[in-house]
């Protein structure tokens, strides 16, 4: 019988579900390697329980699946707090799964050196985990969403920490609403750095901006730890990667890569109730 796995990596501005099929034949050397299919919506926190469920379904008889076949586990990351509880309740009522949630004391299978280990997103790790994976190390992620994170993974897979800028999509409101002459633009390549009307000046003050950004931090932590793969993941990866020459690879589902591989790792710990089907 096949086995499926629910992965949902919950962020302050989008949460992404994925739907794996687990086993050795689904395994491979891409992060998409099992995934059957995978939703993106926005991380709302009046959304209820049966909301959630409904969207699932909705979406799963969109792609021609549904809930009819035994779902193996459900595992959460969460970046919003607020929104984690009924991600909690969706898998124990209505998947009759007890869901693993990543940071409460489970085994990444990655030494962390981060001062205080509790302090590291539940994403920034799925990442790191994902990445190893994929390319050992060393590697660094750049996770282009609400934020823009990087996440250094070292040789001997240490978790070595990283860094956290405000993401693009921030820094333009941010650079919108106080800017009573500016406005929103489309995130496209302008013809040169040097622009020539206000939207260009914009566009190129942004993405050479990114471009500059993660290629300093990128020279700059690559002098600590010698040359690394550098990996583009996140919401916002493949529009800026293509700009950003530094980033070798772009992964979209490396998150939930790295949270199915967590899940397989802490497997035993797994309560499975009955009950959550889904099928091609």
């Amino acid at each position: 019988m096949t086995e499926l796995l629910l992965t949902v990596d919950i962020g302050n501005t989008e949460t992404v579900f994925g739907f794996y099929e687990l086993g050795p034949s689904s395994t491979g050397r891409r992060a998409e390697d099992g995934l059957l299919a995978h939703l993106r919506l926005a991380t709302r926190v009046d959304r209820t329980v049966d909301e959630i469920y409904l969207l699932l379904r909705q979406f799963l008889d969109a792609r021609g699946l549904s809930f009819s076949e035994p779902m193996t586990g459900v595992i959460i990351s969460s970046s919003a707090s607020s929104a984690t509880q009924a991600m909690i309740d969706v898998s124990r009522g209505w998947l009759s799964i007890e869901p693993l949630v990543l940071g409460r004391g489970l085994d990444i299978g990655l030494k962390i050196r981060y001062d205080n280990p509790a302090e590291v997103g539940p994403d920034r790790l799925a990442d790191a985990v994902g990445a190893h994976d994929l390319f050992g190390g060393p590697v660094i992620v750049v996770d282009l969403g609400t934020a823009t994170t990087f996440d250094v993974v070292a040789a001997d897979g240490d978790y070595l920490g990283g860094a956290i800028c405000p993401g693009v999509i921030v820094a333009l409101d941010a650079l919108v609403s106080r800017a009573a002459a500016l406005r929103k633009v489309e995130l496209v390549a302008p013809r040169s750095v040097i622009g020539k009307t206000t939207v260009e000046s914009i566009q190129a003050g942004v993405l050479y901006g990114i471009k500059g950004q993660v290629t300093q931090i990128v020279a700059d932590t690559e002098e600590l730890i010698g040359p690394a793969t550098v990996i583009g993941t996140g919401g916002l990866a493949e529009l800026l990667a293509p700009f950003i020459p530094v980033i070798t690879h772009v992964e979209p589902w490396l998150t939930l890569h790295g949270l199915r591989l967590i899940w397989e790792r802490n497997r035993p710990l797994t309560m499975v109730r009955g009950g959550g089907r889904v099928t091609e």
